[in-house]
Parts: C-alpha cells; sequence; structure tokens
C-alpha cells in the first residue's frame, strides 16, 4: 500500500513565485495569478501573505511582454511532492503547455522552498545549481529540485522573495535571501520595477 505523503507532513511554510506576461483564459496576466492564488486557497493551501508585485523584462530580451511577477508565502499540510503536483494543475487549467524553455506564458508557479527542505538530496540540488547557462535552456529537472536551483541567479524571484522573508537562509548555499540579492548586479535589480498600487489579495 502506497504511503500517504499528506498524512505524514506537518503544516509548513512555503514559498511559491508567481509568473505571466500572456492572456489566458480568465484574463490579463495579473487577472490570471489573482485567480491562481484563489485556486490555491481552494485547493486547501493558506496564503499567510503576498509580496507586492513587480514588473519584469522578458528573457531573453525582446521575447515577449514583460512579466507580472510576485511571490506568495503559504501554509499547506502537504509534502513538497504534493504541493508541486496542486502547482501544475493550477497552471494547466489555466493554459500552461510546457513546450519550450523560457517561453512566454500565461502562467508559470515556481516552488521555491519550503522551510529548509532539500529535495532529492544536496548533490542532485547543487548539480542543478552548478548547471552550465547553455545547459538551462535545454534541460529541466524530471523531479523536484528543492530548494528551486535558480534562486539565487534571479532577481526578479529574490526581490519578492525578499519582501516576505529576508533573512530565510539556503540550506545548501548557506547564504539568506538578502545576501543572495546583494550579490545580483545593479543593473540586472534596476530593471525589475515595483507595480505601485496593486493588491493580489482583494475581496
Amino acid at each position: 500500500m502506497g504511503r500517504d505523503l499528506h498524512s505524514q507532513w506537518a503544516k509548513t511554510r512555503a514559498w511559491i513565485a508567481f509568473g505571466a506576461n500572456l492572456p489566458s483564459v480568465v484574463g490579463t496576466p495579473l487577472e490570471t495569478l489573482r485567480a491562481a492564488v484563489r485556486e490555491l486557497e481552494d485547493a486547501g493551501v493558506t496564503v499567510t501573505a503576498v509580496s507586492r508585485v513587480y514588473e519584469t523584462p522578458c528573457f531573453p530580451a525582446g521575447a515577449g511582454p514583460d512579466y507580472v511577477n510576485f511571490v506568495a508565502e503559504v501554509q499547506s499540510a502537504d509534502a513538497p511532492e504534493e504541493l508541486l503536483q496542486t502547482l501544475h494543475g493550477i497552471e494547466a487549467r489555466f493554459g500552461r503547455v510546457r513546450k519550450l524553455r523560457w517561453a512566454g506564458r500565461s502562467i508559470d508557479l515556481d516552488l521555491l522552498a519550503v522551510e529548509q527542505e532539500i529535495r532529492p538530496d544536496v548533490v542532485s540540488v547543487r548539480a542543478w545549481i552548478t548547471l552550465p547557462f547553455v545547459e538551462q535552456s535545454v534541460r529541466a529537472p524530471d523531479q523536484l529540485i528543492l530548494p528551486h536551483p535558480r534562486i539565487q541567479d534571479r532577481a526578479f524571484m529574490l526581490i519578492p522573495f525578499a519582501d516576505l522573508a529576508a533573512d530565510w537562509r539556503h540550506p545548501i548555499l548557506d547564504k539568506t535571501v538578502r545576501e543572495m540579492l546583494d550579490a545580483r548586479p545593479t543593473d540586472e535589480k534596476s530593471e525589475i520595477k515595483l507595480m505601485p498600487e496593486v493588491e493580489i489579495l482583494t475581496d
């Protein structure tokens, strides 16, 4: 009989990066991401806080419209693997199709971290962290990698993550979110613009 992951996992904190730059069946990228937050809560995941909302240039430059990005802090009794399955299910409902790496997308939900959890093991996570840039564009993990292997490389993840948990410490790199963000190039950080007066948790 298979192990019931849900029953084995105590409720704990996790952080999820939300992003979109193309419309979906429900509307604009911002409308899509708001709807995704509601879907997450309907799935039994408690959204406890949401960062400010940012606009980020599409990568590579000129490949599409700017992204809308933010990070949500959640609490869930699900194991990390189950939480990832929930995120993939929400992406599918809003039209996400995984065909090309770094292509424009109607929604992108990345599980950044679950407390200090490491999945599947330190050696595997380090291998993905140090993956050469040219391979990052063509290779994607076929299993959950925690923490997300690109956190330290992406200001568009770190800036909203710092809004919520600047002191969270990477269990492998032994650096806080604030320290990883400070290490990113100034020009990269300056490209990420705050979208003022934009609320995600609306009633």
